[in-house]
Protein backbone atom coordinates (compact mmCIF):
# COMPACT_ATOMS: atom_id res chain seq x y z
CA UNK A 1 0.00 0.00 0.00
CA UNK A 2 1.57 3.36 -1.12
CA UNK A 3 1.68 6.22 1.71
CA UNK A 4 2.74 10.01 1.49
CA UNK A 5 5.99 10.34 2.50
CA UNK A 6 5.24 13.60 4.38
CA UNK A 7 1.95 12.87 6.13
CA UNK A 8 1.33 9.08 5.66
CA UNK A 9 -1.62 9.44 4.02
CA UNK A 10 -2.68 6.75 1.96
CA UNK A 11 -2.49 7.55 -1.76
CA UNK A 12 -3.01 5.82 -5.19
CA UNK A 13 -0.37 4.78 -7.69
CA UNK A 14 -1.22 7.64 -10.39
CA UNK A 15 -1.52 10.28 -7.90
CA UNK A 16 0.57 13.39 -8.44
CA UNK A 17 0.04 15.36 -5.22
CA UNK A 18 -1.17 14.03 -1.61
CA UNK A 19 -4.42 14.66 -1.04
CA UNK A 20 -4.16 15.46 2.78
CA UNK A 21 -1.05 17.52 2.62
CA UNK A 22 -0.99 19.15 -0.84
CA UNK A 23 3.01 18.15 -1.05
CA UNK A 24 4.30 16.77 -4.86
CA UNK A 25 4.53 12.72 -4.71
CA UNK A 26 7.56 11.96 -5.27
CA UNK A 27 8.12 10.07 -8.85
CA UNK A 28 9.48 6.71 -7.94
CA UNK A 29 6.87 4.51 -6.68
CA UNK A 30 9.63 2.88 -4.11
CA UNK A 31 9.70 6.55 -2.27
CA UNK A 32 5.87 6.29 -1.55
CA UNK A 33 6.82 3.16 0.70
CA UNK A 34 9.15 4.83 3.03
CA UNK A 35 5.92 5.91 5.40
CA UNK A 36 5.87 2.33 6.61
CA UNK A 37 8.91 2.51 8.40
CA UNK A 38 7.07 5.56 9.71
CA UNK A 39 4.06 4.48 10.58
CA UNK A 40 5.49 1.41 12.37
CA UNK A 41 7.12 4.06 14.63
CA UNK A 42 3.84 5.42 15.87
CA UNK A 43 3.14 2.26 17.30
CA UNK A 44 5.53 2.68 19.94
CA UNK A 45 3.89 6.37 21.49
CA UNK A 46 1.56 4.07 23.13
CA UNK A 47 3.87 1.84 24.77
CA UNK A 48 5.72 5.08 25.76
CA UNK A 49 2.45 6.36 27.14
CA UNK A 50 1.65 3.56 28.85
CA UNK A 51 5.38 3.33 30.75
CA UNK A 52 4.95 6.93 31.57
CA UNK A 53 1.89 6.74 33.70
CA UNK A 54 2.88 3.50 35.08
CA UNK A 55 5.69 4.91 36.42
CA UNK A 56 3.91 8.24 37.89
CA UNK A 57 1.26 6.18 39.53
CA UNK A 58 3.87 4.08 41.38
CA UNK A 59 5.87 7.34 42.01
CA UNK A 60 2.38 8.82 43.28
CA UNK A 61 1.87 5.52 45.31
CA UNK A 62 4.92 6.01 47.14
CA UNK A 63 4.72 9.42 47.73
CA UNK A 64 1.16 8.38 49.28
CA UNK A 65 2.44 5.46 51.30
CA UNK A 66 5.06 7.73 52.96
CA UNK A 67 2.68 10.37 53.97
CA UNK A 68 0.17 7.42 55.46
CA UNK A 69 3.25 6.40 57.58
CA UNK A 70 4.14 9.64 58.70
CA UNK A 71 0.71 10.45 59.68
CA UNK A 72 0.40 6.80 61.47
CA UNK A 73 3.32 8.07 63.13
CA UNK A 74 1.92 11.06 64.01
CA UNK A 75 -1.01 9.77 65.24
CA UNK A 76 0.60 7.31 67.68
CA UNK A 77 2.53 10.18 69.05
CA UNK A 78 -0.60 11.79 69.92
CA UNK A 79 -2.21 8.80 71.39
CA UNK A 80 0.77 8.77 73.77
CA UNK A 81 0.59 12.46 74.65
CA UNK A 82 -3.43 12.15 75.61
CA UNK A 83 -2.44 9.27 78.23
CA UNK A 84 0.05 11.75 79.81
CA UNK A 85 -2.69 14.31 79.68
CA UNK A 86 -0.74 17.08 77.53
CA UNK A 87 -3.97 17.48 75.21
CA UNK A 88 -2.29 21.09 73.31
CA UNK A 89 0.51 18.89 72.29
CA UNK A 90 -1.55 16.10 71.44
CA UNK A 91 -4.07 18.15 69.30
CA UNK A 92 -0.59 19.68 67.78
CA UNK A 93 0.16 16.00 66.64
CA UNK A 94 -3.17 14.98 65.51
CA UNK A 95 -3.56 18.26 63.54
CA UNK A 96 -0.40 17.62 61.45
CA UNK A 97 -1.74 14.04 60.83
CA UNK A 98 -4.49 15.54 59.14
CA UNK A 99 -2.13 17.19 56.98
CA UNK A 100 -0.45 14.31 56.17
CA UNK A 101 -3.48 12.20 55.24
CA UNK A 102 -6.97 14.26 54.21
CA UNK A 103 -9.33 11.60 55.39
CA UNK A 104 -7.29 9.75 58.35
CA UNK A 105 -10.77 9.24 59.75
CA UNK A 106 -9.60 8.46 63.47
CA UNK A 107 -6.97 11.43 63.61
CA UNK A 108 -10.04 13.69 62.91
CA UNK A 109 -12.51 12.10 65.73
CA UNK A 110 -9.19 12.48 67.75
CA UNK A 111 -8.74 16.25 67.16
CA UNK A 112 -12.38 16.52 67.40
CA UNK A 113 -11.87 14.62 71.06
CA UNK A 114 -8.95 16.72 71.67
CA UNK A 115 -10.73 20.15 71.28
CA UNK A 116 -13.72 19.32 73.35
CA UNK A 117 -10.74 17.90 76.58
CA UNK A 118 -9.45 21.07 76.08
CA UNK A 119 -12.81 22.97 76.55
CA UNK A 120 -13.51 20.83 79.26
CA UNK A 121 -10.24 21.72 80.91
CA UNK A 122 -11.15 25.67 80.91
CA UNK A 123 -14.60 24.50 82.03
CA UNK A 124 -13.00 22.79 85.09
CA UNK A 125 -10.95 25.87 85.78
CA UNK A 126 -14.20 28.18 85.82
CA UNK A 127 -15.73 25.84 87.71
CA UNK A 128 -13.13 25.92 90.84
CA UNK A 129 -13.34 29.51 90.41
CA UNK A 130 -16.80 29.79 90.90
CA UNK A 131 -16.07 27.77 94.31
CA UNK A 132 -14.32 29.85 96.08
CA UNK A 133 -16.44 32.24 95.54
CA UNK A 134 -19.58 29.75 97.01
CA UNK A 135 -21.31 30.10 93.52
CA UNK A 136 -22.29 26.30 93.64
CA UNK A 137 -25.26 26.61 91.49
CA UNK A 138 -23.23 28.38 88.47
CA UNK A 139 -19.99 25.71 89.19
CA UNK A 140 -22.21 22.78 88.93
CA UNK A 141 -23.83 24.10 85.78
CA UNK A 142 -20.50 24.50 84.28
CA UNK A 143 -19.85 20.56 85.22
CA UNK A 144 -23.04 19.63 83.26
CA UNK A 145 -21.86 21.13 80.40
CA UNK A 146 -18.30 19.83 80.42
CA UNK A 147 -20.08 16.49 81.10
CA UNK A 148 -22.47 16.87 77.95
CA UNK A 149 -19.19 17.83 75.87
CA UNK A 150 -17.69 13.61 75.94
CA UNK A 151 -21.26 12.33 75.79
CA UNK A 152 -20.18 11.19 72.08
CA UNK A 153 -16.95 9.75 73.23
CA UNK A 154 -15.46 6.44 74.80
CA UNK A 155 -12.06 5.22 75.62
CA UNK A 156 -9.54 5.22 78.56
CA UNK A 157 -8.71 8.93 78.19
CA UNK A 158 -12.47 10.00 77.95
CA UNK A 159 -12.88 7.52 81.18
CA UNK A 160 -9.72 9.47 82.94
CA UNK A 161 -11.84 12.80 81.83
CA UNK A 162 -14.86 12.15 83.27
CA UNK A 163 -13.10 10.74 86.18
CA UNK A 164 -12.10 14.33 87.21
CA UNK A 165 -15.51 15.75 86.11
CA UNK A 166 -17.15 13.57 88.82
CA UNK A 167 -14.17 14.53 90.96
CA UNK A 168 -14.82 18.09 90.66
CA UNK A 169 -18.48 17.85 90.56
CA UNK A 170 -18.26 16.13 93.73
CA UNK A 171 -15.93 18.55 95.53
CA UNK A 172 -18.43 21.27 95.06
CA UNK A 173 -21.31 18.95 96.46
CA UNK A 174 -19.44 18.80 99.31
CA UNK A 175 -18.64 22.33 99.90
CA UNK A 176 -22.34 23.33 99.38
CA UNK A 177 -23.48 20.75 102.23
CA UNK A 178 -20.99 21.81 104.68
CA UNK A 179 -22.14 25.50 103.83
CA UNK A 180 -25.69 24.54 104.47
CA UNK A 181 -25.26 23.02 107.11
CA UNK A 182 -23.87 25.38 108.74
CA UNK A 183 -27.11 27.64 108.75
CA UNK A 184 -28.85 24.82 110.82
CA UNK A 185 -31.63 23.77 108.55
CA UNK A 186 -35.06 22.72 109.36
CA UNK A 187 -35.62 18.78 110.03
CA UNK A 188 -37.52 18.62 106.68
CA UNK A 189 -34.57 20.40 104.65
CA UNK A 190 -31.98 17.95 106.60
CA UNK A 191 -33.83 14.87 104.71
CA UNK A 192 -33.57 16.57 101.70
CA UNK A 193 -29.80 16.79 102.21
CA UNK A 194 -29.30 13.51 103.53
CA UNK A 195 -30.31 11.80 100.00
CA UNK A 196 -27.90 14.47 98.37
CA UNK A 197 -25.37 13.36 100.39
CA UNK A 198 -25.78 10.02 99.95
CA UNK A 199 -25.92 10.31 96.14
CA UNK A 200 -22.17 11.51 96.68
CA UNK A 201 -19.72 8.56 96.16
CA UNK A 202 -17.08 10.01 98.12
CA UNK A 203 -15.32 9.29 101.77
CA UNK A 204 -16.01 12.65 103.31
CA UNK A 205 -19.61 12.87 102.09
CA UNK A 206 -20.50 9.52 103.52
CA UNK A 207 -19.10 11.27 107.36
CA UNK A 208 -21.59 14.09 106.74
CA UNK A 209 -24.16 11.32 105.81
CA UNK A 210 -23.48 9.82 109.14
CA UNK A 211 -23.80 12.79 110.65
CA UNK A 212 -27.40 14.31 108.95
CA UNK A 213 -28.71 10.85 109.64
CA UNK A 214 -27.89 10.79 113.75
CA UNK A 215 -29.63 14.30 113.68
CA UNK A 216 -32.49 12.99 112.16
CA UNK A 217 -32.64 9.80 114.13
CA UNK A 218 -32.23 11.92 117.58
CA UNK A 219 -35.10 14.29 116.43
CA UNK A 220 -36.84 11.89 115.78
CA UNK A 221 -36.85 9.42 119.37
CA UNK A 222 -37.28 12.86 120.87
CA UNK A 223 -40.40 13.93 119.46
CA UNK A 224 -41.91 10.12 119.75
CA UNK A 225 -40.76 9.82 123.17
CA UNK A 226 -42.17 12.89 123.82
CA UNK A 227 -45.46 12.09 121.99
CA UNK A 228 -45.06 8.44 124.13
CA UNK A 229 -44.93 10.04 127.65
CA UNK A 230 -48.85 12.08 126.39
CA UNK A 231 -50.11 8.60 125.54
CA UNK A 232 -50.02 9.71 122.07
CA UNK A 233 -49.05 6.66 120.50
CA UNK A 234 -50.36 6.99 116.77
CA UNK A 235 -47.90 10.34 116.56
CA UNK A 236 -45.13 8.80 118.22
CA UNK A 237 -45.10 5.70 115.41
CA UNK A 238 -45.39 8.52 112.44
CA UNK A 239 -42.62 9.99 114.54
CA UNK A 240 -40.23 6.77 114.41
CA UNK A 241 -41.44 5.39 111.42
CA UNK A 242 -40.14 8.97 109.84
CA UNK A 243 -37.07 8.47 111.16
CA UNK A 244 -36.61 4.73 110.04
CA UNK A 245 -37.17 5.75 106.56
CA UNK A 246 -33.79 7.28 106.51
CA UNK A 247 -32.42 5.51 109.31
CA UNK A 248 -34.11 1.96 108.77
CA UNK A 249 -30.95 0.20 110.73
CA UNK A 250 -31.34 2.76 113.84
CA UNK A 251 -31.48 0.58 117.45
CA UNK A 252 -32.84 3.32 119.06
CA UNK A 253 -35.75 4.12 117.08
CA UNK A 254 -36.03 0.21 116.32
CA UNK A 255 -36.35 -0.32 120.10
CA UNK A 256 -38.64 2.63 120.76
CA UNK A 257 -41.16 1.48 117.84
CA UNK A 258 -40.93 -1.93 120.39
CA UNK A 259 -42.02 0.23 123.06
CA UNK A 260 -44.68 1.97 121.80
CA UNK A 261 -46.23 -0.52 119.83
CA UNK A 262 -46.24 -2.95 123.31
CA UNK A 263 -47.36 0.34 125.53
CA UNK A 264 -50.43 1.00 122.91
CA UNK A 265 -51.50 -2.68 122.72
CA UNK A 266 -51.08 -2.66 126.62
CA UNK A 267 -52.99 0.58 127.03
CA UNK A 268 -55.85 -0.09 124.54
CA UNK A 269 -56.53 -3.65 125.70
CA UNK A 270 -55.94 -3.49 129.42
CA UNK A 271 -55.96 -0.04 130.54
CA UNK A 272 -58.06 -0.99 133.67
CA UNK A 273 -56.65 -4.36 134.19
CA UNK A 274 -53.63 -2.48 134.60
CA UNK A 275 -54.97 -0.40 136.94
CA UNK A 276 -56.63 -2.96 138.80
CA UNK A 277 -53.05 -4.95 138.53
CA UNK A 278 -50.87 -2.17 140.02
CA UNK A 279 -53.12 -2.03 143.00
CA UNK A 280 -52.86 -5.62 143.72
CA UNK A 281 -49.47 -5.60 142.87
CA UNK A 282 -48.50 -2.92 144.65
CA UNK A 283 -46.74 -4.65 147.49
CA UNK A 284 -44.87 -6.99 144.93
CA UNK A 285 -43.55 -4.29 143.00
CA UNK A 286 -41.96 -2.96 145.95
CA UNK A 287 -40.61 -5.49 147.02
CA UNK A 288 -38.87 -5.72 143.27
CA UNK A 289 -37.49 -2.08 144.26
CA UNK A 290 -36.41 -2.97 147.66
CA UNK A 291 -34.15 -5.72 145.76
CA UNK A 292 -32.41 -3.38 143.13
CA UNK A 293 -33.74 -4.67 139.24
CA UNK A 294 -32.13 -2.21 137.57
CA UNK A 295 -29.13 -0.69 138.48
CA UNK A 296 -28.21 2.60 138.05
CA UNK A 297 -24.73 2.93 136.44
CA UNK A 298 -24.13 6.23 134.96
CA UNK A 299 -25.78 9.31 134.23
CA UNK A 300 -24.76 12.57 132.46
CA UNK A 301 -25.30 15.55 130.55
CA UNK A 302 -23.28 16.18 127.43
CA UNK A 303 -23.48 18.69 124.41
CA UNK A 304 -23.99 17.36 120.63
CA UNK A 305 -21.95 18.56 117.58
CA UNK A 306 -24.85 21.35 117.03
CA UNK A 307 -24.52 22.32 120.97
CA UNK A 308 -27.80 20.67 122.18
CA UNK A 309 -28.14 19.50 125.50
CA UNK A 310 -27.73 15.26 125.19
CA UNK A 311 -28.85 13.11 128.66
CA UNK A 312 -27.16 10.21 128.37
CA UNK A 313 -27.57 7.18 130.77
CA UNK A 314 -27.24 3.67 131.09
CA UNK A 315 -28.50 1.06 133.45
CA UNK A 316 -28.31 -2.67 134.19
CA UNK A 317 -30.61 -5.30 135.32
CA UNK A 318 -29.79 -7.22 138.43
CA UNK A 319 -33.15 -9.15 138.54
CA UNK A 320 -33.43 -12.52 138.11
CA UNK A 321 -36.25 -12.41 135.23
CA UNK A 322 -36.64 -10.46 132.22
CA UNK A 323 -37.84 -6.92 132.10
CA UNK A 324 -38.89 -4.49 129.51
CA UNK A 325 -40.33 -1.21 128.73
CA UNK A 326 -37.63 0.39 131.34
CA UNK A 327 -38.76 3.92 131.39
CA UNK A 328 -36.44 6.52 133.15
CA UNK A 329 -37.42 9.90 134.62
CA UNK A 330 -35.38 12.10 135.45
CA UNK A 331 -35.28 16.29 136.46
CA UNK A 332 -32.82 19.02 135.29
CA UNK A 333 -31.62 21.27 138.06
CA UNK A 334 -29.71 24.46 138.54
CA UNK A 335 -26.36 24.71 140.59
CA UNK A 336 -28.62 26.18 143.50
CA UNK A 337 -30.96 22.75 142.81
CA UNK A 338 -34.10 24.58 141.54
CA UNK A 339 -35.75 22.06 138.30
CA UNK A 340 -36.21 23.47 135.31
CA UNK A 341 -37.75 20.30 133.64
CA UNK A 342 -38.84 16.72 134.30
CA UNK A 343 -39.20 14.61 131.89
CA UNK A 344 -38.86 10.54 130.72
CA UNK A 345 -36.48 8.58 128.66
CA UNK A 346 -37.08 5.19 127.98
CA UNK A 347 -34.30 2.40 127.83
CA UNK A 348 -32.50 0.40 125.08
CA UNK A 349 -32.70 -2.33 124.16
CA UNK A 350 -36.39 -2.48 125.09
CA UNK A 351 -36.16 -5.94 127.20
CA UNK A 352 -32.81 -7.12 129.67
CA UNK A 353 -31.99 -10.30 130.60
CA UNK A 354 -29.87 -10.88 134.41
CA UNK A 355 -26.79 -8.55 133.82
CA UNK A 356 -27.80 -7.51 131.00
CA UNK A 357 -26.62 -3.57 130.60
CA UNK A 358 -28.95 -1.35 128.46
CA UNK A 359 -29.08 2.84 127.59
CA UNK A 360 -31.04 5.95 127.44
CA UNK A 361 -30.84 9.17 125.90
CA UNK A 362 -32.65 12.23 125.09
CA UNK A 363 -31.86 15.19 123.34
CA UNK A 364 -33.12 18.32 124.91
CA UNK A 365 -33.33 20.51 121.53
CA UNK A 366 -34.50 23.34 123.18
CA UNK A 367 -31.62 23.72 125.80
CA UNK A 368 -27.97 24.30 124.60
CA UNK A 369 -24.86 24.23 125.63
CA UNK A 370 -25.56 27.95 127.40
CA UNK A 371 -26.85 25.88 130.40
CA UNK A 372 -24.01 23.62 130.32
CA UNK A 373 -23.73 23.90 134.57
CA UNK A 374 -26.80 22.02 134.81
CA UNK A 375 -27.30 18.78 137.02
CA UNK A 376 -29.40 15.70 136.63
CA UNK A 377 -31.31 13.73 138.89
CA UNK A 378 -32.97 10.33 138.54
CA UNK A 379 -36.20 10.42 140.45
CA UNK A 380 -37.41 7.25 139.28
CA UNK A 381 -37.14 3.91 136.92
CA UNK A 382 -39.91 1.65 136.75
CA UNK A 383 -39.77 -1.30 133.68
CA UNK A 384 -42.16 -4.29 132.91
CA UNK A 385 -41.85 -7.79 134.10
CA UNK A 386 -42.91 -10.41 131.74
Amino acid sequence: MLHCPYCGTNIKEDESYCIKCGKQLPDDINNRLKNKKYINKLWYLPAILAAVLLISSGIYYLILENQTAEAKNLYEQGEKQVLAGDYEQARDLFADALEHKKNFNHASTSLDFMDKALNVQRTLTQSTELLKEQDYQQALSLINEAENDMTNFNGPAVNEIIDLIVSTRNTIKIEQLKDTLKQEPSIDDLKILLWEADSIKDNEAKKITATIRDQIIDYSYSKASEQLKNKQFNDALIFVEDGLKYAPNAEKLQSLKTTIDKEQVAFETAQQQRIEQAINTAAKEQEINEKDAIELVSVAIESDKQGKLVVIGEVKSVATIPINSILIEYSLLTESGTEILSNEVYVYPDKLYPEEKGDFEFTHFDIDEENKNLKIEVSKITWYTE
